[in-house]
């Protein structure tokens, strides 16, 4: 009889860019207000990439090189790269491959990009946690890295979404383990796209004659847009469902859960369902107020900085959820 196996963390790290951009920036930029931003969001600062120094991929390296020596591995170990991200350096190819590169890995590892926006990260992390169980791989690296500064409306007309997002990068590397009741207890995914222009870059569309020209003549859809009111109704539901869900599917309680790592979109959000499951203030980690909202990188800035913080310790009850654009939305329950 085979042994089955587990999916265990064995290393984090992430990296941000050097250009913080704080809220007094932005006031520089467009009509708007540190009040107003904090009031809304939570968010004081974020991180800006700098061309030329930083890209989507060289910030997934540089995170994914500081979780592999936390693991006490090195880059020809790893066996699959799953890249998070929606603002990849290329159309194509994915930036996945570019950071097996970056990494100078001298093996052939495949590498695959997801593109899930803000749930991405958990999406990325189940279908690891799947190649690990399977015993298809043995080490796998999840990554998700996000440059959004270069593609942000910077003009008034932008100030209710550009506000909002940051830079940056987090990943993580599984490895097997017999451990029974240990490493990643269950995933869940969920989406429904019947909402998916409520949070949309519409331009470039590929189902356009010529997508190029299209693009250019309709510039505000190149944008971000987001109607902000609809998310936040569906994310204040959505996120404590699919939380409770992992929670019973493994016989466990909120009063349970040692740290709750939620996707970082707004503070406003992360306080309601704090609220809502009724967990204290220490059982819930936030950075949104520094690096504002990094989708595919949030969770796992947000996991790589709690456990350099000693936040999350070995034994610790760890759940990780995401709501955002598609809509989708995803939880993950970790045994540390």
């Amino acid at each position: 009889m085979s042994t089955l196996r587990y999916s265990e963390i064995a290393g984090v790290g992430h990296y941000v860019p050097d250009r913080v951009i704080r809220n007094a920036d932005i006031e520089q930029l467009m009509e708007t207000s540190d009040a107003w931003i904090q009031e809304r969001t939570g968010i004081q600062e974020r991180r800006w990439f700098t061309e030329g120094v930083d890209t989507t991929a060289n910030m997934g390296a540089k995170a994914a090189q500081r979780a592999l020596d936390a693991a006490g591995l090195t880059p020809d170990d790893v066996q699959l790269i799953v890249f998070a991200t929606l603002s990849p350096d290329y159309v194509f190819p994915g930036s996945g491959v570019l950071m097996q590169r970056e990494l100078g890995m001298k093996n052939t590892t495949p590498a695959f990009d997801v593109r899930n926006q803000c749930s991405g990260f958990i999406y990325s992390l189940s279908m690891a946690d799947q190649f690990i169980k399977t015993g298809m791989y043995d080490t796998v690296l999840v990554v998700g890295s996000e440059i959004h500064s270069s593609g942000l409306d910077k003009s008034p007309r932008g100030r209710a979404v550009s506000v909002i997002f940051g830079d940056g990068a987090g990943a993580v590397v599984l490895r097997p383990s017999t451990r029974e009741g240990h490493g990643i207890l269950s995933t869940h995914l969920h989406a429904q796209g019947e909402h998916a222009e409520e949070l949309i870059v519409k331009e470039p569309g590929s189902n356009r004659e010529d997508r190029v020209h299209v693009a250019i003549n309709n510039e505000p859809d190149m944008y971000p847009y987001m109607n902000g009111q609809n998310v936040f109704k569906h994310a204040v539901v959505r996120f404590p469902q699919v939380i409770k869900e992992a929670l019973d599917q493994n016989g466990y309680q909120p009063q349970d859960i040692d740290m709750l790592i939620p996707h970082q979109a707004n503070l406003r959000i992360s306080q309601y369902v704090q609220q809502k499951l009724g967990l204290t203030d220490d059982k819930v980690f936030s950075n949104v107020q520094r690096y504002g909202n990094t989708t595919a990188a949030s969770i796992p800035i947000a996991l790589s900085e709690a456990v350099q913080e000693g936040r999350v310790k070995r034994g610790d009850l760890v759940c990780m959820a995401a709501f955002g654009s598609g809509f989708t939305w995803a939880s993950a329950l970790i045994k540390w």
